[in-house]
Parts: structure tokens; C-alpha cells; sequence
């Protein structure tokens, strides 16, 4: 096989055995398809060394950001690995290859005070009050992704025990709870929701029918479309920072921290592969717990 077909034969493995989404399936593909532009054209992947790899890594820092390489980088490393384990090379060029170190920002999330602003905000006014109520009460009640939000179907929410049945990255599913007010706000949608579906009829594509969060055609919402309505209730909330369905996420997990749930158990209900991913919602903690321990204890210089 040439490399543009061990490309395709990459991005089927991670369609079909890793369960990625498209969007994370092509970006890999480009990726791979932009190193392989700057090879030359006789190059096979038996020929490729670690200097091409070198050389092609120092150009993205030409025209890239720091997060923008890591991700090239980490594209190239998962397909030389695969070919490393099929035995189709017998060595990996990118050993010793390093991407730039990051600094991992702490992520953006909302006061609980925020937070009830932002479930208050849809009204009779929105033509889609009941769903865009049921979204934002699902997305801080359950801290799931914007893209599990999308792939929701109605028989995934069980209302008798009040779990959710989340797919998550690599068609991973977890269950996670769900409060009372964000099954009530999803109640009051399924019956607009039956109504929706009445009036499209024949127009909405079958694949449709069970989603349970839809748009005004009667079609599966898109992570666009849920992104859109989060900003515009934060606006009309008068929350000055720009909230994005992530933020809510942030929300749920740093609020769950402050009320003292543990580590491992916010670990389980976002999904995280690694605990490590989940311990940077620590540092928005002690925060919080410093800002009280220097407010409430008697003690404490009230001068510094």
C-alpha cells in the first residue's frame, strides 16, 4: 500500500475500532495528509526516518500554536504506533520527538448563582422554551459533553431509576444520574417534542426519530445549534464571561468538588479515562476553599 492508502486504512481503524466521531477522524486525516505533502513524492512508509519527522514538526511552529503541534504530533505518533504494532515498520521515527509543553489552563465555569440565572433565562417568549430549558438543566445536571447531549435518544433516559445512559469518546457508555429538575424540564419537552414530530410527519428522516433533543424541522440537534442558545441565555443573563455548553460541564464537576464529592466518583461521572484530567478541577477548588478559609476564620490578618 502506498501512504495515502495507509492513511485511509488509519482513519478506518479509528472509525471502526476506536469508535471516533467523523470530526476527530478527519482532522487525524489531515494531519496525516499534511505531513505526507512535504515528503518526497517516492518516499514510502519504510523510507520515512527521523528527520522527516524533525523536519516536519520545526515547520508547524512556523504558522502554529503550541496546542495546534501537539495535536499534528500526537496524529503522527498514533499512526506510526499502529503501524509499529501490525509489524508493517519495523521502527518508530518519532522516538525522542517532543511537542511544546503546554500550560493547561484552569477551565471556565460558573458560580451556582450563575448557574440558576442561566436555567431561569428561557421564557414563554422562545419559541423553543421547554427544550431549551430541558437542555440546560441536563447539561449542569449530568456534566455531559455537548456531543453526548446531541446523541441522546429518548430510551436512553430512564425516568423510573433517573439514570442516563451517555456514549461517550470511543462509544464508551457510563451511567450517570439525573436530577429531579432537569427530568421535569425534559417532561415538559417530550410533550412539545410529540407535537414537533406530529406536524413534520413524513419530512423527518427516520434516523431522527429517536433523538430526543430535536431543531424546528423535526432533525437531531447539532452541537452548533446547542452552543448558539447556551451563549445567548448567558447574554440575556447578564453573565459577562462567554459560556459555552463546556463551561457548564466545568460547572457540575467543580461544584460537585466544593460540596465534597470525591475524585474518583467525578472521574466516573464525566467520562474521564484518566484521573488526571479530572484533578485540575483541584486547583478551582483550593481556590474556593482558600477565598472562604480567609474570609471565616477568626484569625486571619483582615489587613493583607
Amino acid at each position: 500500500m502506498n501512504l495515502a492508502q495507509q492513511i485511509d486504512a488509519f482513519c478506518r481503524w479509528l472509525d471502526n475500532e476506536k469508535g471516533y466521531s467523523p470530526h476527530t477522524v478527519s482532522g487525524y486525516r489531515r494531519d496525516l495528509e499534511e505531513f505526507v505533502a512535504g515528503l518526497d513524492p517516492s518516499k514510502t512508509l519504510h523510507d520515512i526516518e527521523h528527520h522527516d519527522i524533525r523536519s516536519f514538526v520545526s515547520s508547524l511552529y512556523t504558522k502554529n500554536n503550541g496546542a495546534t503541534v501537539c495535536r499534528k504530533l500526537s496524529a503522527l505518533r498514533s499512526f506510526f504506533r499502529l503501524q509499529l504494532r501490525e509489524k508493517v515498520i519495523s521502527h518508530d521515527p518519532l522516538i525522542g520527538i517532543t511537542g511544546p509543553k503546554l500550560n493547561h489552563a484552569i477551565p471556565t465555569f460558573l458560580t451556582v448563582d450563575e448557574v440558576f440565572k442561566l436555567l431561569e433565562e428561557p421564557a414563554e417568549k422562545d419559541s423553543f422554551m421547554s427544550r431549551d430549558r430541558a437542555i440546560l438543566e441536563m447539561l449542569y445536571s449530568t456534566g455531559v459533553r455537548v456531543a453526548e447531549l446531541v446523541s441522546i435518544n429518548t430510551e436512553d433516559l430512564d425516568f423510573n431509576s433517573e439514570m442516563l445512559r451517555v456514549t461517550g469518546k470511543g462509544n464508551k457508555q457510563r451511567l450517570v444520574p439525573v436530577g429531579s429538575p432537569a427530568l421535569e424540564a425534559v417532561r415538559k419537552w417530550l410533550k412539545a417534542r410529540d407535537i414537533l414530530i406530529y406536524q413534520r410527519g413524513a419530512k423527518q428522516k427516520e434516523s431522527d426519530l429517536d433523538a430526543l433533543f430535536l431543531n424546528n424541522r423535526g432533525g437531531r440537534l447539532t452541537t452548533r445549534s446547542v452552543e448558539r442558545l447556551v451563549e445567548k441565555y448567558a447574554e440575556r443573563a447578564g453573565i459577562t464571561q462567554v459560556v459555552t455548553p463546556h463551561a457548564l460541564r466545568h460547572s457540575f464537576a467543580t461544584h460537585l468538588l466544593e460540596m465534597g464529592a470525591d475524585l474518583r466518583s467525578v472521574q466516573e461521572l464525566l467520562g474521564h479515562a484518566s484521573l488526571a484530567t479530572t484533578q485540575r478541577y483541584t486547583h478551582l477548588t483550593l481556590d474556593h476553599l482558600s477565598e472562604v478559609y480567609d474570609k471565616a476564620h477568626p484569625l486571619v490578618d483582615r489587613e493583607k
